[in-house]
């Protein structure tokens, strides 16, 4: 089983993103946002290419919700977590 290592950008992002769903919707919609996560980073660790690469090189993208994608990369026996992206940004703005 892959071991899961999240970026400082994917920490950052997915805290501003638990914040935000605290801040502006309600606590059932932050624990549904990180029971999605929680969820999806199980699958991953066993299906590591579930997911279709991106635009990016080596980099895949699945979908956490509507409004967020998670952006990743495998290495070697390791998924990299670089950024959980919310699909209204501007991707010109996307550093990976």
């Amino acid at each position: 089983m892959k071991k899961i290592i999240w970026s400082p950008e994917a920490e950052n992002d997915y805290e501003e993103n638990i914040n935000y769903l605290l801040k502006d919707w309600s606590i059932v919609d932050a624990q549904n946002f990180i029971d999605e996560v929680e969820a999806t980073l199980i699958l991953l660790q066993k299906f590591p290419e579930m997911y279709p690469l991106s635009t990016y090189k080596h980099v895949r993208k699945g979908v956490i919700c509507k409004q967020i994608s998670l952006l990743y990369r495998i290495n070697h026996n390791n998924i990299e977590l670089l950024r959980f992206w919310g699909t209204r940004q501007d991707p010109v703005k996307l550093k990976i």
